[in-house]
């Protein structure tokens, strides 16, 4: 199976379990996506790697439309029935790769994604999507998990993330991302760093994680060294604390 595909098919036969996720649906940071694009009079937005919809449920009352763009077929159902049963007929969903954009050039005002490109199979080839999409002036905000400036503590978090989702490719430092986007000939920067704790059980039931990996994780954590348990904040039961960040670019 090739890598677009596995994501695909873990994230359309969870697409149900994420709309109801509680880390999902809440958070600081869809707050201030939503004050972001409110500032955009009239904002035409891309949702990249949508997920259940949250983001683009965040900013369509601010949004002239919005394009909630997924890969997984079942996710984009999920959304469209949620912004049906929400009254946001602003969103319309569209299902393709981030590598791929089927849109003509400059046609976002807003280019948006969350807790998603750690899945992308070519972030270089997606963020030159997303500068040919974006309008002269156009403006980025990215929102994702951030791997860790320490190679012992990015080795840990990178293996826990891929043990309980095999379609996980890497959680990116904020360095990274601002190189990346520069490449990509966006000017980027950090706007938020935050910690976000994870409750074990419900991380690994939302991804249906295999007891095997399950155990595998447990090991690591179990495993780890002090500082590395320490800098997670692992607990008794594996719950645990990943690093965020929120990249905005122009």
């Amino acid at each position: 199976m090739k890598h677009h595909d596995q994501v695909a098919d873990a994230f359309g036969s969870t697409a149900a379990a994420y709309l109801t996720s509680h880390v999902h649906a809440t958070g600081a940071d869809l707050q201030t996506l939503a004050d972001s694009i409110q500032a955009t009079p009239g904002a035409t937005v891309l949702d990249m790697g949508c997920g259940a919809g949250h983001a683009s449920f965040a900013v369509a009352p601010h949004a002239k439309s919005v394009v909630a763009y997924d890969i997984a077929p079942q996710m984009l159902e999920t959304v469209a029935a949620a912004a049906r049963e929400r009254g946001l007929d602003t969103i319309r969903t569209q299902q393709g790769a981030a590598e791929t954009l089927p849109f003509a050039d400059a046609s976002f005002d807003w280019v948006i994604s969350r807790m998603s490109a750690h899945h992308w199979h070519d972030v270089p080839q997606a963020l030159k999507e997303v500068r040919r999409v974006l309008k002269p002036g156009g403006r980025v905000l990215f929102i994702d998990i951030a791997g860790s400036d320490h190679p012992l503590l990015d080795t840990h978090i990178q293996a826990v993330e891929l043990l309980r989702d095999g379609s996980h490719i890497r959680d990116y430092r904020g360095d990274e991302w601002i190189a990346l986007f520069e490449a990509a000939g966006l000017k980027a920067s950090i706007r938020e760093r935050w910690r976000l704790p994870i409750g074990f059980d419900a991380w690994v039931k939302r991804m249906r994680t295999p007891e095997p990996r399950i155990v595998a994780i447990q090991s690591i954590w179990a495993n780890a060294p002090d500082e590395v348990r320490a800098y997670f904040n692992v607990q008794a039961d594996g719950s645990f604390e990943l690093d965020a960040l929120m990249i905005e670019a122009h």
